[in-house]
């Protein structure tokens, strides 16, 4: 049984590291920072920065920049955590003292509602594009993404689609960057965005879900530690507890050796024939210490190139949504959209980005999927994890009822996370599109979800950082700080939403 460590100080370091990279080999490990910003860079920038753009023009410039630091700062200490320990954040949150299991259930909750609701308003939008060009609603469109999309994650067949997703993003980047330099205002215009000021009527309504989504959610944080294990920063993920009887969460071995897991749930170093680093603690530690440091390099990559194209999107918006007084919103979103690019490349970049909606938020969907419903099965397993060991309790006992009736072994991740996409991001998110039809509504209570429940997440973070990893391998003083910070700025923007949603303001 694996011990209860959450009234220790400290856990372990993990046993095994294998040798850090030095020099140019660092390059071939930043692959983990370009792929989350591929996969962060999608509605946020596409939906909401353009419609800041063309509300406020550039005046809101500089709150771009400050969240952009705080996602380096915030997505960095997700990582460190798990390459230090070896073991996910989630894990890690779930050692803290107090209430068993209470920070995840305080994660765990909120985000069913955000997942359905996220996944709704993706959905929508890529309806939304479909509409534009093709006969019939975008409603019955936005279903039938959900559809194939529930079949392609559930199946593991979706490695194509989303390489080609990624492809397109990056067609879809450069385009943008190049459209916001054709169009680019004066450095004096665009430099007194950098002064920071706050617009004489805000509408929080469309500043807060931009805050939300920039770069990413609040669960995008938590997936940059899932995305450098994959890659296998400091050694990967390792084992979180044994196997026994009904209780073996994890994929069979037989999947593992055939390699039929998609990408995005390999947790097996990327190079497994690497030299490790000595066993004895202080080696690991000076191993691990030059991991964060590769780790940094691949998170400064994200989010400044995440930071270049948004930026990009604020000033299209700015210069061409602005002054013809357009704000994306309603069901013909993407029509309005459309503008972004057709003033630049004319009637080709109309339907590029329409081609480019499709695909690469219709990756979105995809990735969102998977990354909820992992994310999703590694919290009920965490939380259900000393009843199973007991085999007693409420939610051991309602596993092993629906294990029994159904055949379907809900003890195994694979089994949960294929539950929780059919059903949080699959029939939930379809009843909310039939429901709504407005995309721009569904996604900006996403983005205010976000906005919320970041300060949370990012302070719990820190906690589990300070009271659980060695003193060397502690963030220092200036990500403390910056952490801290952090968390008190999403916190003061729920605040503000909330105290101005009370007073009708």
């Amino acid at each position: 049984m694996e011990p209860d460590n959450r009234h220790t100080h400290r856990l372990p370091i993990r046993e095994h590291v294998p040798e850090p990279p030095t020099g140019k080999r660092r390059w071939s490990w930043y692959g983990p920072g370009l792929l989350w910003m591929l996969s962060a860079v999608g509605t946020g920038s596409i939906l909401f920065t353009p419609r800041v753009g063309s509300v406020y023009g550039y005046e809101l410039l500089w709150l771009l920049l400050v969240v952009v630091f705080f996602m380096w700062v915030m997505i960095r200490e997700m990582a460190r955590f798990t390459i230090v320990t070896g073991r996910t954040i989630l894990d890690g949150m779930s050692t803290l003292p107090g209430p068993k299991g209470w920070a995840i259930w305080l994660i765990f909750i909120p985000q069913l509602l955000a997942a359905s609701v996220g996944i709704a308003g993706l959905s929508a939008v890529v309806g939304s594009a479909f509409a534009v060009s093709l006969p019939g609603s975008n409603q019955v469109y936005a279903e039938l993404i959900l559809l194939l999309c529930v079949v392609l994650t559930t199946t593991g067949q979706y490695g194509r689609v989303e390489q080609l997703s990624r492809y397109m993003a990056i067609v879809l980047m450069v385009i943008a960057v190049v459209s916001a330099v054709a169009v680019m205002p004066s450095l004096g215009t665009l430099g007194s965005g950098l002064v920071p000021q706050w617009p004489d009527d805000p509408d929080l309504y469309v500043i807060a879900p931009w805050v939300g989504t920039i770069l990413a959610g609040s669960m995008g944080i938590v997936w940059f530690s899932y995305w450098t294990a994959t890659r296998g920063y400091g050694g990967g993920l390792e084992t979180r507890e044994p196997r026994h009887g009904d209780d073996a969460d994890d994929e069979t071995d037989d999947e593992q050796a055939s390699g039929t897991r998609p990408e995005s749930e390999c947790i097996e170093p990327a190079e497994p024939s690497a030299k490790e680093a000595p066993g004895d603690e202080p080696s690991r530690t000076r191993a691990i210490v030059s991991w964060l440091g590769t780790m940094t390099g691949a998170a400064t990559l994200g989010v400044v190139g995440g930071g270049i194209v948004i930026t990009a999107f604020l000033i299209l918006g700015a210069e061409l949504l602005g002054p013809a007084g357009i704000v994306p919103e309603g069901a013909a979103v993407a029509e309005d959209l459309t503008r972004l690019f057709s003033e630049v490349w004319g009637e080709a970049g109309r339907y590029l980005i329409l081609v480019a909606i499709i695909v690469a938020i219709g990756g979105s969907v995809l990735a969102n999927q998977d990354g909820w419903g992992r994310s999703f099965a590694d919290m009920l397993l965490i939380l259900s994890r000393s009843q199973r060991q007991s085999r007693q309790g409420s939610v051991y006992g309602a596993m092993r009822w629906a294990t029994e009736r159904t055949g379907w072994s809900f003890f195994r991740r694979r089994n949960l996370k294929r539950l929780f996409i059919i059903t949080v991001t699959g029939l939930i998110p379809a009843v909310i599109v039939w429901i709504f039809e407005d995309p721009v509504q569904v996604m900006s209570v996403s983005g205010i979800i976000a906005a919320v429940h970041t300060p949370f997440i990012v302070l719990t973070a820190l906690l589990v950082n300070l009271l659980r990893l060695p003193p060397g391998l502690r963030p220092g003083a200036f990500h403390i700080g910056a952490m801290s910070l952090s968390g008190l700025f999403y916190l003061g923007f729920a605040v503000l939403y909330f105290w101005n949603l009370a007073t009708g303001q």
